[in-house]
């Protein structure tokens, strides 16, 4: 499986889908999926039991999975979606960059 493009933490664009052009934090990364949760995002309604943090129970809405073609990281200086390159730094670790503004994504 080839290295993702996102990681947790990181703000994406939604370039597809009923959620197209929202953005959002990713809370997490499913890798052998190649899906990731997002915040905010493909919110599903999910009923459940009276349990201690909900006593009453009922219909939840909570976020689910969005496969990761469908998200392009937000480049940290534009705030537009871009593309995402590797390079070596100086100290010879790979890091991410932004491919239209050429930034180090952290």
């Amino acid at each position: 499986m080839s290295k993702l493009h996102i990681k947790k933490g990181d703000t994406v664009l939604v370039n597809a889908g009923e959620d197209k052009g929202k953005t959002g934090r990713v809370l997490k990364v499913l890798v052998k999926k190649g899906r990731a949760i997002v915040e905010g995002i493909n919110l599903v309604s999910k009923s459940t039991k009276p349990n201690a943090k909900n006593p009453q129970g009922g219909i939840v809405k909570q976020e689910a999975s969005v496969h990761i073609s469908n998200l392009n990281l937000v480049d940290p200086k534009s705030g537009k979606a871009t593309r995402v390159g590797r390079k070596l730094s100086s100290d010879g670790t790979l890091v991410r960059y932004s491919k239209k503004s050429g930034e180090e994504i952290k």
